[in-house]
């Protein structure tokens, strides 16, 4: 056996060409041998004088020569990362994106192929991996197909990137009016093996103007055989007028669970153990992105070896553990400055990225909102089991609008962070904050409040009990001491009444007029009754159901009793003689009773008037004739 051994691949291609110049001709390479003293693979390439029969002997695995000398030249094998290991060859491997593989799918099946296509999508998802496969599929040897068979020339060809009829460019480098000049002249020529001559373009957004408007003429209009698939991640770059000429597909982001899967099946083909919460925090860190996560994997064995666990992913890539974004939850719920400042203080001192923090916080915030609003749809949320459970926990205990507060102050925090010298205190400060936002009342919560203190009134109810009932969740009612009732509290509200009138007309002015004929009845517990004169019951019962206007009473009668009363109303008898605030005798000496009892009354009895000051909530306070 003869063997030339090369210490690299372009040392070993000057070889080989010395090889075939002398007669001999290469079969095939990437041939494992063995290893070699430095403990580099080996790999052969196999040579044969042309026109030499040869055999596989499948005992030894090797090729042999009938008859002839056997050559074999060695070189160094090149690491390849997993991420282009693991590329997806077929359509049915593209992980997450469904939606496109099944229409391109579709459209080879029934020869409806367009002449240009654009996929659009953030990095890692498998905008390049597509157009390969396409350009694959198209000019495969066995016909255009949507499952290439991966063993003719054409589909070894484009797969190792050297195919003559399958051009990918980078747009970033061949911007110009120059080059899409050259792409133009070159596409009218057939293709060299397939039928198709396809030009894959990535980040086709970094084209200028002027490149895009040369390249408008062909792409409506191209040659027969010729087929462009463009790729970008900002397609806002890209002109309408490009736009309009092409089929648009919109890569999504990966969902964790997909990127989980994916990895799984390939550390199961490594050999390489790995836990489930290291590949949740895997796909947690590459959101959405599975070349990322790859990539991570692919730093993460090299630091661990195959056996990895989820404190490896969290020390690597600076990442939070999952329990300890959970409990600094529940703090940040239940106000706990302590727990918040002590869980901030061992993240900052174990190196983790505080500006991160804020946006996993965010992100778990953002779940436990659709779980309070979309409880049924949390599904959508693609979490595994016990995440989901302590979401919904969490849901039972605190109200939407409170949420939606600590997720502003977190968005907040995250943008002074960008610019901070001291992250650490700007981020104490600004989950502080959050903590404040939760234990504070949202608007909703009050307004239900003041709904049930409004039905408590009208129903006659105690109002305390209102109250509690409405108390928001989370908040815990002060007892009130209770004050034994006085004998002669009715005695005491007669005496006080047109006071306790008065004072009911600087809160509601509107109301003091209808009070000025009634008078305390019946007073108990938790309840006043109040009479009115039923001469004027017609004009006067529906002011009384106003709940502001028994608010209004409750407040002026509690100064005097020393607690809140609800408030109901109920016709004086006929024999009842008892002294009405509009009965008291006219002071001459005060001329503002003088005109409540003679002026302002007979205005307020005025239909015109009467409808302008009911519909304003206002009062009469000058009377000019």
């Amino acid at each position: 056996m003869h063997t030339l051994a090369c210490g690299s691949r372009s040392t070993c291609d000057t070889d080989t060409n010395a090889l075939r110049h002398a007669g001999f001709k290469q079969i095939f390479s990437l041939y494992p041998v063995g290893l070699a003293l430095d403990g580099w693979p080996w790999l052969s390439l196999r040579l044969f004088p042309p026109g030499k029969r040869w055999q596989q002997d499948t005992e030894h695995d090797s090729l042999r020569l009938k008859g002839n000398t056997k050559y074999e030249v060695r070189t160094h094998m090149a690491y390849e990362v997993l991420a282009r290991k693991w590329r997806p060859q077929q359509f049915e491997d593209v992980v997450g994106q469904e939606h496109v593989t099944k229409t391109l799918t579709n459209a080879i099946n029934t020869g409806r192929v367009a002449h240009a296509y654009i996929f659009v999508g953030s990095r890692g998802i498998g905008k390049t991996t597509s157009a390969r496969i396409l350009a694959k599929a198209l000019n495969c040897e066995k016909g255009s197909t949507p499952h290439p068979c991966d063993v003719c020339d054409s589909c070894k060809e484009v797969m190792a990137g050297n195919s003559l009829d399958v051009i990918e460019i980078d747009g970033a480098s061949n911007n110009g009016v120059d080059q899409v000049r050259d792409l133009r002249d070159n596409a009218r020529y057939a293709p060299a093996r397939g039928p198709y001559k396809i030009y894959i373009i990535d980040e086709v957004h970094m084209l200028s103007t002027q490149a895009f408007n040369a390249l408008l003429k062909t792409l409506e209009e191209p040659p027969q055989h010729v087929k462009f698939i463009f790729a970008t991640t900002d397609v806002h770059k890209v002109l309408p007028t490009i736009l309009s000429r092409c089929q648009r597909f919109d890569l999504r982001r990966i969902s964790v669970q997909d990127i989980v899967g994916r990895l799984r099946k390939g550390c199961e083909e490594e050999g390489i153990t790995i836990s489930e919460d290291a590949l949740l925090a895997i796909a947690r860190g590459a959101e959405g992105g599975l070349r990322d996560a790859e990539s991570a994997l692919d730093q993460i064995i090299s630091f661990r070896g195959k056996e990895i666990e989820e404190e490896d992913v969290l020390m690597v890539f600076g990442l939070v553990a999952r329990h300890i974004l959970e409990n600094l939850t529940v703090a940040i719920l239940q106000s706990d400055v302590a727990t918040i400042i002590q869980i901030v203080s061992e993240m900052d001192r174990a190196g983790k990225d505080l500006q991160r923090i804020v946006m996993e916080l965010l992100e778990s915030f953002r779940n436990l909102l659709v779980v309070l609003y979309a409880a049924k749809g949390a599904s959508a949320l693609e979490l595994p089991e016990s995440q989901l459970q302590f979401y919904q926990a969490q849901a039972s205990e605190v109200e939407a609008g409170r949420v939606l507060s600590i997720i502003d102050a977190l968005i907040e925090t995250d943008g002074r962070m960008r610019y901070a010298l001291s992250p650490k205190t700007l981020l104490e400060t600004g989950l502080i904050r959050c903590s404040r936002a939760a234990e504070t009342a949202s608007i909703n919560e009050l307004l239900k409040q003041v709904a049930e203190l409004k039905k408590n009134f009208k129903s006659g109810a105690p109002v305390a009990a209102g109250v509690a009932e409405a108390a928001p969740s989370g908040y815990r009612a002060v007892p009130q001491k209770k004050k034994p009732i006085q004998s002669g509290e009715i005695d005491i509200l007669l005496a006080k009444w047109n006071e306790i009138v008065s004072q009911v007309g600087k809160a509601d002015p509107l109301s003091k007029r209808y009070l000025l004929d009634t008078a305390p009845l019946r007073v108990n517990e938790t309840q006043l009754v109040v009479g009115y004169d039923p001469e004027f019951a017609d004009e006067e019962l529906s002011r009384f159901d106003d709940s502001r206007a028994k608010l209004a009473l409750g407040r002026a009668a509690e100064r005097h009793l020393g607690r809140l009363l609800s408030i109901s109303f109920e016709p004086l008898k006929p024999d009842d003689r008892r002294p009405l605030p509009a009965d008291k005798p006219v002071n001459k000496n005060n001329p503002e009773q003088k005109n409540e009892l003679t002026g302002i009354k007979k205005w307020y009895a005025n239909p015109v008037v009467k409808t302008v000051v009911e519909a304003f909530n206002g009062e009469i306070t000058d009377i000019r004739e």
